[in-house]
């Protein structure tokens, strides 16, 4: 598990191959998801729980100003290694993983 921080108007990318396992829930804030296709989904608040894989969201918008959180959970812990490519979450998600396992 860990928690993504997205400040207001933040983006984050969901590359369907580093989220395919995760499940999200609003801590705090709303949280707009982003279609594949562009267009703006649905906006989700607190206690709003989804999940990413096959849902066809490329990102998770912050429409608001204050800091919107999200708890992600996921089955596995990641093996990839964060590059200038890979989006800031996936990043920060294996830095905490790689700091419980430590």
């Amino acid at each position: 598990m860990w928690t993504l921080a997205l400040p207001g108007g933040a983006r984050v990318a969901v590359v369907a191959a580093e989220w395919c396992d995760a499940f999200g829930v609003v801590t705090s804030g709303r949280v707009q998801l982003e279609l594949r296709d562009g267009e703006p989904g649905p906006v989700l608040g607190r206690g709003a729980g989804f999940w990413l894989r096959g849902t066809g969201v490329r990102a998770l918008r912050n429409p608001g100003r204050r800091t919107a959180r999200v708890r992600i959970v996921t089955r596995r812990a990641r093996t990839v290694r964060c590059s200038q490519h890979t989006s800031y979450a996936s990043c920060r998600m294996m830095e905490e993983q790689h700091e419980r396992h430590e």
